[in-house]
């Protein structure tokens, strides 16, 4: 008999998850050497107590490994968003290349140290949920290996991709993280972008209610708090009067505004369009056929002139103008589309006689590649990781496939809100540190600040919560100039959270 039929029968069906890799590295920022140690590896989440799928993540922790130093868990959104673009966009020890007003530069893609990473004063954990990166759901004949027919686990490859099992992985992925690493004494933060950032308002209640995680922070970078506000129609009217300030500033930006010359400060924009749009704009909004025809007259009036659109259009849409039209109204004079997520940049239309835009999003499309090749170049040459696997960057089937879990006819709509508002009063030493780009018109900042001042919170929770906006779009950050102020600002964040 063979050695390896000697082995228990549980020892050897033992599942064995994909190597990972630990590499050392020097980063010099201001003539400041930080030594630190790179861990890209996955872990494996179980279900019943056996294993189901592999959570890839990078780490980066400084070479003393200082139990007193932040740790911040780090992810994008989505849903089917890998953590690339935070990582080497904004956080991360490298980062890909952007032009200082966060157009993209020629190819090819050469990554360079990042002097604005948070390295510095925290150790960063990025986070691929199942389905995105490299990380997937272990395959059923490998789970089952050396099991009898009548025991073997059933596999339901969508599983993860549902809003309440999304945040239950990410908080098993959280306690494995601290107990393989020996961190569950750090202060400890979180920092999701997009629905990212609905997972960390969420997971800011789940996370210490749930997996008996302190947090000493959460960071809710350009969030979508909540859904109904990403639909508005003509009954669900809050969510044009948010979208508006964002509207107005970038009619200012490319010059079409009536009101504002293009250089005028954008705080004395914001100021006059929020006004605007929570007194006037949402009265005919929500008046309707019940409002004086002469005093509608006068606000699709100032609408025009705020936006540099005409007046006709918004007559006929009784104000309510989608981002999406905006985006290709503004500037069709010059065969020109705005981007939805950073609308300071421009594309060509390649198909400017059809309805609906049909040509890539100058602000998001084309940054796939850059972050595709970065993300690659990093983990396999950087990092050394060697896996045949795909770095799925973006993964549509989970984004078409996602689901709100079972709802009854008459439930409230998806939000995170009241789950931040319990994880507040659960813990009320949490810091909450939340932030847009003023011209992100995909999740507005107006949402989350009109969001915030209708929590009904008490003073000293009001102290807990910072709100910061930034130069740049959904991703502000491929700005150079709010790149840097957006480190400054979380390093005095932690500072005076830890």
């Amino acid at each position: 008999m063979t050695e390896e039929n000697k082995k228990p029968e549980n020892e050897k069906s033992k599942y064995i998850p994909p190597k990972g890799k630990t590499t050392e590295h020097t980063l010099v920022i201001k003539k400041e050497k930080i030594k630190y140690k790179a861990y890209a590896d996955w872990i494996v989440l179980n279900k019943n107590e056996k294993p189901l799928s592999e959570m890839f993540h990078v780490a980066y922790i400084k070479e003393d490994n200082d139990i007193n130093r932040p740790i911040t868990f780090v992810f994008n959104g989505g849903p089917g968003a890998a953590s690339a673009f935070l990582h080497l966009g904004a956080v991360g020890p490298k980062k890909v290349p952007f032009n200082d007003d966060g157009s993209i530069p020629k190819p090819p893609v050469k990554l360079t140290d990042n002097e604005d990473t948070w390295l510095s004063f925290t150790d960063l954990c990025f986070i691929d949920p199942i389905g995105t990166g490299f990380s997937r759901m272990i395959d059923e004949e490998e789970i089952n290996k050396g099991k009898e027919k009548e025991s073997k686990q059933k596999v339901d490859t969508k599983e993860y991709y549902n809003l309440n099992r999304d945040l239950e992985s990410m908080g098993e992925f959280i306690q494995r993280f601290l107990s393989r690493h020996n961190r569950w004494e750090s202060p400890a933060y979180i920092a999701g972008e997009s629905y990212g950032g609905f997972r960390v308002a969420a997971m800011a209640k789940r996370l210490q209610l749930n997996h008996g995680v302190s947090l000493n922070g959460v960071i809710i970078i350009s969030p979508a708090l909540e859904f109904v506000l990403l639909v508005p129609s003509d009954y669900d009217i809050q969510g044009w009067s948010d979208e508006f300030p964002s509207l107005a500033v970038t009619a200012m930006w490319h010059g079409k505004s009536k009101i504002f010359k293009k250089e005028t400060p954008i705080e004395d924009v914001i100021r006059s369009a929020e006004n605007f749009a929570h007194s006037e704009l949402i009265k005919m909004l929500s008046m309707g056929s019940d409002m004086n025809p002469d005093e509608k007259a006068v606000i699709i009036k100032k609408m025009s002139d705020y936006l540099g659109i005409d007046e006709a259009v918004i007559k006929k849409s009784e104000g309510r103008i989608p981002f999406w039209r905006f985006t290709r109204l503004l500037l069709k004079s010059e065969n020109k589309v705005l981007g939805y997520y950073d609308s300071t940049q421009l594309g060509i239309d390649p198909f400017p006689d059809r309805d609906m835009l049909e040509g890539p999003d100058p602000s998001m499309d084309t940054t796939e590649r850059v972050y595709t090749s970065g993300i690659n170049a990093h983990i396999r040459k950087n990092l050394e990781i060697e896996t045949d696997r795909d770095y799925h960057l973006l993964n549509m089937e989970v984004n078409r496939s996602w689901k709100m879990d079972e709802t009854h006819a008459f439930q409230r709509s998806i939000g995170a809100t009241d789950e931040l508002r319990y994880g507040m009063a659960l813990n009320p030493h949490m810091k909450i540190f939340l932030c847009h780009g003023y011209h992100d018109l995909v999740t507005p900042y107006y949402a989350s600040k009109r969001l915030v001042n209708q929590m009904r919170l008490m003073p000293e929770q009001q102290k807990n919560i910072i709100i910061k906006n930034y130069g740049g779009g959904h991703m502000f950050y491929s700005w150079k100039a709010s790149r840097e102020n957006f480190k400054k600002d979380i390093e005095q964040f932690m500072e005076q959270s830890k």
